[in-house]
């Protein structure tokens, strides 16, 4: 008898790899590796998170319509036209899974999310990649790749792993030049850190279009990862489509409340958003100094690339920060083999980074 054989196309897909967390190394370990806040969540969103341990017997509130109208009062959005999920990601998969199949094309960038190929081809459709340029989506590349296969493009702005961003005029130009059935999915999981008065995060563009969907998350600077929550603004066709075909409980009720009460706490929101421009900033610098090339992040975290020199290369500097508990994010699968990504952590973790990396570019 024969074992089950999965969909055609499901074993060609790559999965997907976390950063190392640093299990099985001895000693204080700093985990660099995940994009993870360093300031951990508000004290609000904590408290609210506890409190919802007196009625874990209850299932939560199947539209998540607490956390729906928290978001729409920050940001000014109807909450009609927002969804939930258990992180970005789930959106991002049900968006896949709603509008491309066998036939259909869908793009993304040369270093885009690993979550786009595998949400593409896990729903049967094909992977196109579109060259970047200086490892920033180039629009021109993008739009030469579109085909009538093409159904949905991923824009990961600021994109991760390289933290590179594409101004709003850029996105507009992309958007007026792909036809209208093609869905744009502006993921903006970075936007809190962005400070650059060229950069939208998407908010307009979905309010003024019919086509375009933008996806946020929870898990960066409001420090929720571990409750896996994200939302999405969208053309109230596109969010109806969503909700035909998602969970009825996909948001955790302890995890809708806990981001309701993040969203309030605006003060932690931007000692977060400090912290991070205030040490970016002087990690780029002073890895700069010591020879090494850091593609410019508007994100809370730094592309630091190596040279392929026997000694001084991204693997050979991986070990040897391993080694001294320092957890950065090898990217080999992110066709970046010659670098490595470092979140922005503690005063005392980006000092001992800067630390390690000066010690291992002094050796001979």
């Amino acid at each position: 008898m024969s074992p089950p054989v999965p969909k055609p196309g499901i074993l060609d897909i790559a999965p997907y790899t976390p950063g190392k967390s640093g299990a099985g190394i001895t000693g204080r370990v700093f985990k660099l590796s995940a994009n993870e806040t360093p300031l951990g969540p508000s004290p609000k969103a904590i408290a609210a998170y506890k409190a919802a341990a007196d009625h874990l017997e209850d299932y939560p509130e199947g539209t998540s319509r607490v956390l729906r109208e928290a978001i729409g009062r920050t940001y000014g959005l109807d909450p009609d036209r927002i969804i939930c999920g258990a992180g970005s990601d789930e959106i991002l998969n049900l968006l896949a899974h709603a509008y491309i199949g066998p036939g259909d094309e869908a793009i993304h960038t040369t270093h885009g999310f690993l979550v786009y190929p595998i949400a593409t081809m896990g729903n049967g459709a094909t992977n196109v990649v579109a060259a970047e340029k200086n490892f920033t989506a180039d629009v021109d590349a993008i739009l030469a790749a579109v085909t009538p296969r093409t159904k949905l493009v991923w824009l990961a702005n600021p994109n991760n792993p390289t933290g590179t961003y594409i101004p709003f005029s850029e996105v507009k130009r992309l958007r007026t030049g792909l036809p209208g059935h093609v869905v744009l999915v502006i993921d903006a999981a970075y936007a809190d850190y962005v400070s650059r008065n060229d950069y939208e995060s998407g908010i307009e563009l979905v309010a003024t279009t019919d086509n375009t969907v933008m996806a946020r998350t929870f898990s960066k600077i409001y420090g929720l990862a571990a409750l896996r929550i994200g939302w999405m603004y969208g053309p109230a066709n596109i969010v109806d489509a969503l909700n035909r075909i998602r969970g009825p409980f996909n948001v955790s009720a302890p995890a809708m409340l806990a981001a309701a009460a993040a969203l309030e706490d605006i003060a932690h929101h931007e000692t977060a958003r400090a912290h991070t421009e205030q040490w970016r900033t002087w990690l780029t610098d002073e890895i700069g100094k010591l020879g090494l090339t850091v593609t410019p992040s508007v994100a809370n975290f730094i592309l630091i690339h190596f040279p392929q020199d026997k000694g001084r290369t991204a693997e050979e500097a991986d070990t040897f920060l391993t080694q001294r508990g320092l957890i950065l994010r090898a990217l080999k699968n992110y066709q970046l083999p010659h670098a490595l990504r470092m979140t922005v952590g503690s005063e005392e973790a980006n000092r001992l980074v800067v630390a390690a990396l000066a010690e291992f570019m002094g050796r001979k």
